[in-house]
């Protein structure tokens, strides 16, 4: 199966004013990633708040994304949901339309506890596009699924054909290395977190990420990758740290959902507003942290259109 090398981004799924879905930017918005470097996007995740869309509207979604995805650009959905036959629809409608691949998270109610219970999650998601590559999305923080990945591996491993890898969004550089590892590297590991590429790529290995800061500083963590692979440590460390800088300033801000989204508008490419139960960014907020970005020189390295 194939493995991912370079960026996959995570968007933000534009909304109208009354909060109706926007599908007008999502051209802009792909010719824009590709752009700047990115591989492909990973929709209706949680940066594009996909929990608090209708199944009709990730449909709709999915289909636009695909219909205006540039050549060679990969449009992975995210079909996790609370509802395991939901997933299923979600999938086999990615599969129907064409998308490069689907994903889950593990679903934040009921918590799963144990790995057999992740496993059948997966298995039965994973059956509804068995042609299209299936990743696990390890984001423990936002359901409580703090499971062992490397056990994880050994039980999908054989069981489920299409499964592809992990987007590993999680802390542990040791584990994510030892997932890497697994049968010599037989699984895709991607990189999940946009302020620990460069170590990942020191100790881990890796080669594929997928990022919510990519929609507004792609160009600066592809950079580190660039960098890297360049064998110049100085300059791959530069951006890495510029990338922790803008986390910083968004982390003032509601974090990357809310302040990142609103940056958007801010390089040009207004998103709209966060769907209840988020609080959205203030016209004052949003003034102070344009003053933040443009104090650690963001403007100037950002995503361009």
């Amino acid at each position: 199966m194939e493995k991912i090398k370079g960026l996959i981004d995570a968007p933000f799924t534009p909304f109208y004013p009354n909060g109706d879905i926007n599908l007008e930017p999502i051209p802009a918005y792909a010719a824009m990633l590709k752009k700047n470097g990115l591989k492909g996007v990973f929709i209706n995740g949680s940066s594009g708040e996909g929990y608090m869309l209708t199944e009709q509207e990730r449909m709709q979604l999915a289909e636009a994304w695909v219909a205006a995805a540039p050549a060679d650009f990969k449009v992975i959905v995210h079909v996790g949901s609370t509802c395991v036959r939901q997933s299923f629809r979600l999938a086999q409608h990615a599969q129907q339309i064409g998308a490069w691949g689907i994903g889950a998270m593990a679903p934040p109610f009921p918590k799963v506890g144990r790995v057999e219970e992740l496993v059948k999650y997966c298995e039965e998601i994973a059956a509804g596009a068995p042609q299209l590559p299936f990743y696990f999305y390890h984001i423990p923080a936002f359901n409580g699924a703090f499971l062992p990945m490397v056990d994880f591996l050994k039980a999908v491993d054989g069981r489920i054909p299409n499964f592809a890898g992990i987007k590993y969004t999680y802390e542990s550089l040791y584990e994510y290395n030892q997932c890497r590892l697994y049968k010599d590297g037989k699984f895709d590991m991607l990189h999940g977190q946009d302020e620990t590429i460069l170590p990942c790529l020191a100790m881990g290995g890796a080669q594929g990420g997928i990022g919510g800061t990519t929609n507004y500083n792609g160009r600066e963590l592809v950079g580190i990758i660039e960098a890297w692979e360049a064998g110049d440590l100085e300059l791959a460390r530069e951006r890495q740290n510029f990338s922790q800088a803008v986390i910083n300033v968004i982390c003032n801000y509601r974090g990357n959902i809310v302040g990142g989204k609103r940056i958007m508008k801010l390089i040009g490419l207004d998103l709209g507003p966060n769907r209840t139960p988020f609080r959205n960014v203030t016209p004052e907020e949003e003034a102070a942290m344009k003053k933040e970005l443009e104090a650690i020189g963001f403007f100037e390295r950002c995503n361009k259109f």
